[in-house]
């Protein structure tokens, strides 16, 4: 028996980051989705049920995860529905826009007895999974410092007007600022402070845009940059420790696939090419070595795989909601930090 899965939009993120998984892993059924006007998810998938509202879709009994990629501003209100509507729950990223909304849906999905996790893809990325494997080998030693990068050139202001409104769970520290927290908290823990300068630089924008956050550990720290004005914007990685030095390009090798409408059962599907592989300059056994480092494969399934397995078999969910408040906890500390302009103190209790 497949898991009835349900989508509530079909733009961007559900036509590309979600749909080609669901539709492609035998665990799972793409059972419906939500699609006010044009129809676009009915074309692609034929069997698919497009429900004209989100009330009609938790309504019907037979889906079984519900997977809430709308506006940031409506994470809360309709995680909190389909829970209440007994459904599983995959919030996409930002998980929720206050803490206190995040707490909220970990009491309530316990009390229903439902999974809620949160969709941080960019953790089977090829790029993080190379920077994780360097990390948990401990080829740099001791890491003193890492910088982060998530930048684009996009100067003119999107076309998605939710995007450039400005609000409550706006801006490119919920967006882009996401990614970089949960990965940077799944190499290193939660830190204990952190200083943020987030602000906007497009002209005509009316919401955050750029931001450079501080993360600071008790014997480390990790900057953590993005922006829509960088140009040159291939170094997503660096990482310094007792040992030596890794660099990693960024990449979006999944999105260009994705994008250009090939599947994640590609054999080669996420594979980089050695031109974006990483250069490690280390001391390894007392000789000095550079030299590129392949890339692990990244490949979102991984998600799905293991949401798969959380149902069915019990297992852990691919990402704890707990872990994606975090994220939201340093989200909020970081903007009291851009406001005031200090350092703020992270509980980590």
């Amino acid at each position: 028996m497949k898991i009835k899965t349900a989508l509530c939009s079909f733009g961007t993120s559900g036509k590309f980051f979600h749909a080609p998984f669901i539709y492609n892993h035998p665990g799972f059924d793409l059972y419906a989705v939500v699609e006010r006007t044009n129809k676009q998810a009915k074309e692609k998938y034929p069997n698919i049920i497009s429900y004209n509202s989100f009330y009609e879709l938790i309504n019907d009994a037979a889906v079984d995860v519900v997977i809430i990629n709308t506006p940031n501003i409506t994470h809360f209100e309709y995680a909190t529905m389909a829970l209440h509507a007994n459904k599983h729950v995959i919030v996409e990223k930002p998980f929720t826009t206050t803490v206190k909304e995040a707490q909220a849906l970990i009491t309530l999905a316990k009390e229903k007895n439902k999974l809620l996790t949160v969709y941080h893809n960019r953790r089977y990325d090829s790029d993080f999974l190379t920077v994780q494997d360097i990390v948990i080998k401990k080829v740099l030693g001791e890491i003193h410092e890492a910088r982060f990068c998530f930048d684009r050139y996009k100067p003119e202001l999107s076309n998605k007007i939710h995007k450039e409104t400005p609000g409550v769970g706006s801006g490119i520290l919920f967006d882009l600022g996401s990614h970089l927290i949960d990965q940077t908290i799944q190499l290193f823990g939660l830190p204990n402070a952190v200083f943020a300068d987030i602000g906007k630089q497009r002209t005509n924008s009316k919401i955050d845009d750029y931001f450079d956050l501080k993360l600071y550990y008790k014997k480390s720290s990790v900057s953590l940059h993005s922006s829509l004005l960088v140009k040159e914007n291939n170094i997503g990685y660096i990482l310094h420790g007792t040992n030596g030095s890794f660099i990693k390009p960024k990449t979006n090798i999944q999105e260009e696939f994705l994008l250009q409408n090939l599947l994640p059962t590609l054999h080669n599907f996420g594979a980089e090419s050695e031109f974006d592989f990483g250069v490690l300059n280390a001391t390894i056994n007392n000789k000095l070595v550079r030299e590129k480092v392949p890339s692990v494969t990244g490949n979102y399934m991984q998600f799905y795989t293991s949401m798969y397995n959380a149902i069915i078999n019990q297992a852990p969910l691919p990402v704890s909601a707990e872990e994606a408040m975090q994220v939201i906890q340093i989200i909020e500390a970081a903007y009291i930090s851009n406001r005031e302009r200090r350092v703020i103190e992270l509980s980590t209790s």
